[in-house]
């Protein structure tokens, strides 16, 4: 047998495809004294969790862990405030045992699976701390902050994992740009330089690494194997090794739970855990949902980015399966009582930015690979960091202005948990900056429209470059609703509103 002849027998055995290789498995809020430990359950133990979860555990005694990662789970659990704590790859599982008992929760998990842990967790009466994006989708963000604001009166407060939100400078600089320091508001600008994960058409041929490494052993072999049996051996050999190899992971991750509410696919690893989900339809929100969460913290708050009309992007090309590699997006405002309509312009994929002459205009000559720009018709706000964590005024000086600081406990990431739990503690929701009613579920809302946007921008241009603007969605906020829905030529732009989520989870 030729070569060539092996390389179509190969093929047509499908070996890419990992179905081939697997078939993958309220109460009233606890009521605590000031001075009484607060008891906290921690879903989701890795990654940002790591930190969620020690940062918790400064507060708090956590009594349950849960992670659908056993390396990761036992790993955490040696620690010394996670030695006592049970440990769960099913969160469900977990708060059917110990959800009469817990206080407080972290959730850390990937994006597709904040809304249904946090849902659960709080129609519990449990208070959460969720990862950002807070959501996946638009409907759960308001869901999200419905369900937040019905529980209030029963002792549940919240806060998103936007860390920004605890920083001193942030509320600063919010409170610069309220006063009216840069005149009447014209633009915003935000340019991240993530994904720094895997995204782009056709991800999942990465699973055809293997299809190449097989072929390579064969031709290996090219004396010894002259006959399509001898192909077949071969290949069945090396078949039976990815089994192995997949099988060993599956021992060590329950990958039923960490699919939970999204679509079956077969388990491959590397593909999507761990950290890769976010450069995924069905599980993440892309560089947009994981980035602007934190850069928009300050804009969000001060230029009053609400309820946006309409939203555009141009991308370099998408599948409808991962998300681009890079995009440009444009939100349209309208005028509210304190400030004229604006634009908002987001920038993803590090060297891609606004054009120059947006920074020139105000003597920024270097610009960061990550920032925000405000500009106002007498000055600009301009930070180069996510987390608007250090920023300058162009064109204007700073102004008296007076801001609530945050307690210092350390570090922002720790303040943003500390204020969680003081929330808690003192009866007050609004004491979490980022709480779901006021902050996080509207500021959620409004990102995550861009990815509508995004969806309906798949034609990208020549050789991985920026393809034409894709179709206009507009948007009527109040009733989450596409306007223009039957004009769009994208099918299924209104499924990224509302999941649909399968039997043994609750949505509505």
């Amino acid at each position: 047998m030729t070569r060539a002849s092996r390389r179509r027998f190969l093929g047509n055995l499908s070996l890419a495809g990992a179905g081939y290789f697997v078939a993958a498995g309220s109460r009233p809020a606890r009521s605590a004294s000031a001075n009484e430990e607060l008891t906290v359950a921690c879903v989701g133990v890795g990654g940002k969790g790591g930190s969620d979860s020690d940062n918790a555990a400064l507060f708090g005694r956590v009594i349950a862990i849960c992670d659908v990662d056993r390396n990761t789970l036992e790993s955490k659990g040696k620690g010394d405030k996670f030695k006592e704590a049970e440990r769960f790859t099913d969160f469900r599982e977990l708060f059917a045992k110990h959800g009469k008992n817990i206080d407080m929760c972290t959730i850390s998990t990937p994006d597709h699976m904040h809304a249904p842990v946090t849902l659960e967790a709080m129609r519990l009466g449990i208070s959460c701390y969720t990862q950002k994006p807070l959501t996946r989708t638009i409907y759960e963000a308001r869901l999200l902050a419905q369900v937040a604001q019905e529980m209030a009166g029963k002792g549940v407060v919240t806060q998103m994992g936007n860390q920004g939100t605890a920083l001193d400078s942030s509320r600063e600089a919010i409170a610069q740009i309220e006063s009216g320091v840069l005149g009447p508001l014209k633009e915003v600008y935000c340019w991240s330089n993530r994904p720094v994960w895997a995204q782009g058409p056709g991800r999942r041929m990465n699973m055809r690494k293997y299809q190449s490494q097989a072929m390579g052993e064969v031709d290996e072999q090219e004396d010894a194997a002259t006959t399509a049996e001898e192909v077949a051996d071969i290949v069945a050999d090396l078949v039976k090794k990815k089994q192995k190899e997949i099988g060993k992971a599956l021992e060590r991750v329950d990958w039923k739970a960490w699919l939970g509410v999204a679509p079956s696919r077969e388990f491959w690893p590397g593909l999507y855990h761990s950290f890769q989900h976010r450069g995924w339809w069905d599980f993440g929100t892309g560089a947009l949902g994981d980035m602007a969460c934190h850069q928009l913290t300050v804009p969000f708050a001060a230029c009053g980015l609400r309820d946006p009309i309409s939203v555009q992007a141009r991308t370099t090309g998408h599948d409808f399966d991962s998300f681009p590699a890079s995009s440009i997006i444009r939100f349209e405002f309208p005028a509210t009582a304190e400030r004229p309509a604006i634009p908002f312009w987001w920038y993803d994929r590090k060297g891609n930015k606004p054009p120059m002459e947006v920074f020139s205009k105000w003597g920024i000559d270097k610009v960061s690979d990550s920032g925000v720009l405000v500009v106002g018709e007498k000055g600009a706000f301009y930070s180069t960091d996510d987390y608007c964590g250090k920023y300058e005024l162009k064109g204007v000086t700073k102004v008296d202005v007076d801001y609530e600081k945050a307690e210092n406990k350390g570090s922002f990431d720790v303040n943003n948990m500390n204020e969680f739990f003081r929330a808690k503690r003192e009866g007050d929701p609004k004491i979490a900056k980022s709480n779901f009613v006021d902050r996080a579920g509207p500021l959620t809302e409004t990102i995550l429209l861009g990815n509508l946007a995004v969806w309906a921008a798949a034609k990208g241009g020549t050789d991985g470059e920026m393809g034409d603007w894709g179709e206009k969605v507009e948007w009527d906020a109040k009733n989450l609703k596409v306007t223009n829905l039957e004009s769009l030529k994208t099918p299924k732009v209104a499924d990224l509103i509302k999941p649909v989520y399968p039997a043994g989870y609750r949505l509505d």
